[in-house]
């Protein structure tokens, strides 16, 4: 299959997608597909006289992405445009197009409504629920109607928000996150006021709304969702403070066990609540959602992910590798799908 890996972008997540997009074109190649590597953003200027070709340098082609990072707030200050040059046009060539793209402008629905007005098939869920789980104040209360447990927490409005958590029904220790961030970015565990001002202030800088909610202290754990199966649950253990953006991305930093060591009971309910996080979220395809348990089982559901990361040390793929799916399958896996939703054929 001709097929466009589409990565980069401008979110604070941009370098974490190269990554992801690198690794899945490499694996669709080994593949025998056609894959080639797209920046959304600088897209290409002149387009090579074969687009999808045999032979093509992977690692070359994200050298070149990556090499456009310093360029990244000048380029963005005098284009009003997001889609680089060509890129809808390269995309609709393609059979498929794999959203290798984090964050804002990638993962909240943006380019899936672009795509579906221009008729082009892309991975994972569609334009609606992507907003949905993207905003974790919104995705929050879709799960309390659906009846998965979530921490107690508020949505606060940069312009007008109380810096008192009891005003909100809230108590120390809590945690304050970006609404729409992604990668653990701008989240802070506080355990006192003046750490609570000082992590608004934070969160702040990064959007304009933030999320306050209970701190659960205990387990960590995700549940990838595939095709409405979840797989086996992966634990979380980093070996220093939390599961922040440097230990998701740096190799060694965390302990990570999959299967779980859960019994059977809490396993299964855990993956219930996975698939019904899913459900109210109305996603499609594929998700990874995250949870937190306590000492006595009690579980609660953070947030989902659309679009889940792809790196050596992503998470999807060490579930999927539990079952007997390796990355390249996987990959071609979450194609399959995804053109199954989109009412396409596929050649295998």
């Amino acid at each position: 299959m001709n097929i466009v890996v589409l990565a980069g972008g401008t979110s604070s997540e941009r370098d974490v997608s190269i990554v992801s997009g690198t690794n899945v074109c490499k694996a669709l190649r080994e593949k025998g597909h056609y894959a080639i590597l797209v920046d959304v953003f600088f897209g290409m200027e002149q387009l090579p006289e074969i687009l999808f070709p045999k032979a093509y340098d992977v690692e070359r082609a994200a050298e070149d992405i990556k090499s456009r990072n310093e360029n990244l707030k000048q380029v963005r200050a005098e284009r009003r445009k997001f889609f680089g040059p060509n890129v809808i046009e390269i995309c609709q060539e393609a059979e498929v197009v794999f959203l290798a793209l984090h964050g804002a402008n990638g993962e909240d629905g943006k380019i899936q409504a672009a795509f579906d007005l221009f008729g082009i098939p892309y991975t994972g869920t569609g334009y609606l629920s992507s907003a949905i789980a993207m905003d974790k104040g919104v995705s929050k209360k879709f799960f309390e109607i659906y009846g998965v447990p979530t921490p107690k927490g508020i949505t606060l409005d940069k312009k007008n928000y109380s810096g008192n958590p009891a005003d909100y029904g809230l108590e120390l220790p809590l945690v304050v996150k970006p609404c729409c961030g992604g990668s653990s970015l701008g989240v802070y565990i506080v355990n006192d006021q003046a750490e609570y001002e000082d992590a608004l202030k934070a969160a702040f800088s990064y959007e304009s709304e933030v999320i306050v909610e209970e701190y659960i202290n205990g387990r960590e754990f995700s549940v990838g969702v595939v095709d409405e199966e979840a797989y086996p649950i992966i634990e979380i253990a980093p070996i220093e403070g939390f599961y922040d953006y440097t230990n998701k991305y740096k190799p060694g930093s965390t302990v990570e066990t999959c299967p779980a060591d859960l019994s059977t009971e809490l396993s299964q309910k855990m993956q219930e609540y996975a698939i019904l996080g899913a459900r109210a979220l109305n996603i499609e395809g594929y998700c990874r959602l995250d949870f937190m348990m306590l000492e006595d089982g009690r579980m609660y559901c953070l947030e989902a992910n659309t679009l889940p990361g792809m790196t050596p040390t992503s998470l999807l793929p060490q579930e999927a590798q539990a079952i007997g799916i390796d990355y390249p399958s996987l990959c071609e896996k979450l194609i399959q799908i995804s053109l199954d939703r989109h009412g396409k054929t596929h050649s295998w």
